[in-house]
């Protein structure tokens, strides 16, 4: 027989798909709403009251990019600050929009309501679905009534990150059937771009083989090629890059969060350099590039011990 401890413990577990208790809610949001309304009005910020939609845009994406650092962090408190923060950004842009008397935040929050709504009939309607893929299909084929798009790549962000939107891209032609018959062949695709970057980059048809060390010192890059060769190097590459978001595509990883991922990897790497440095009372500009690479792969090794699984390069 179950313990009341036991049925207590139960109970406290949060049930998915159950909204907050609306007794709670409805004012914490209304005041969320009001104290935004006091700041755009004669008596409130002068900051605030004289932002525009476009003016906000910067801090929007700022925003953005701040809750996605805090969930990569795992940290419920910073989480729960940055949603909040981007919060403020739609509160703040409706607000705006309704005191320039185009729409309010109650259109927005409906105008949200009936489109989750009519873009699910198979949780509000009674469409049969079998998987997510079916649901994915589902959306598009909506949206594309909604919108009524010429194109399947309509509406898709325009400032979206460059190696985001790629991925978005050959999603979007994966889905009516314009993609490689096979994920493995997007490897041969990816030889035959490097192969085509090494043939702009190295004109005289040899790629050089040349060992990736750190025994010799840095040597200075050449200066940049004439202006049309470099514009063909630069399309040679975004093509590789190109092939590579479609491999993350094909093997569901999604490439933004991939590259982030190093990016915080090696900016935690160089920064232990910094920090062994600075206990010898060194900085990065005293320590030679073997120095700066041992400490490199000091750091990775002493990563693994705490990461267990961290096995990047």
């Amino acid at each position: 027989m179950a313990s009341s401890t036991d049925d207590a413990s139960r109970s406290s577990q949060p049930v998915p798909g159950t909204p907050p208790p609306p007794e709670k809610l409805g004012p914490a949001f209304r005041e969320l709403v009001e104290v935004v309304a006091r700041l755009r009005s004669p008596t409130g910020c002068p900051w605030d009251r004289e932002q525009t939609l476009a003016t906000i845009k910067p801090f929007t994406l700022e925003e953005t990019y701040e809750l996605l650092e805090a969930i990569d962090s795992n940290d419920n408190a910073a989480i729960v600050e940055e949603l909040g923060d981007v919060l403020l950004q739609v509160v703040l842009d409706s607000q705006i929009a309704a005191d320039e008397g185009r729409f309010d935040l109650t259109d927005v929050v409906a105008g949200l309501t009936r489109k989750m709504i009519g873009r699910h009939p198979h949780v509000f309607g009674d469409v049969k679905v079998a998987c997510a893929n079916d649901v994915s299909q589902h959306w598009e084929r909506i949206k594309q009534q909604e919108k009524q798009r010429d194109s399947i790549f309509d509406g898709l962000p325009v400032a979206l990150p460059a190696l985001a939107r790629a991925a978005r891209l050959s999603k979007k032609a994966a889905r009516v059937g314009y993609d490689f018959p096979t994920r493995e062949m997007l490897f041969d695709k990816l030889r035959e771009e490097l192969a085509e970057l090494g043939a702009e980059l190295f004109p005289e048809g040899q790629t050089p083989n040349v060992p990736a060390t750190v025994d010799a010192p840095v040597q200075p890059d050449p200066a940049p090629f004439d202006s049309d060769r470099q514009k063909r190097i630069e399309s040679e590459l975004g093509d590789v890059l190109f092939v590579v978001a479609n491999i993350a595509r094909r093997w569901h990883i999604n490439p933004e969060e991939a590259l982030r991922s190093s990016n915080r990897k090696f900016e935690r790497r160089v920064k232990y350099i910094e920090e062994r440095l600075q206990q010898q009372g060194r900085t990065l500009r005293d320590a030679t590039l073997g120095e700066m690479e041992a400490l490199y792969q000091e750091g990775k090794r002493a990563e693994r011990t705490k990461i267990p699984g961290d096995h990047d390069s």
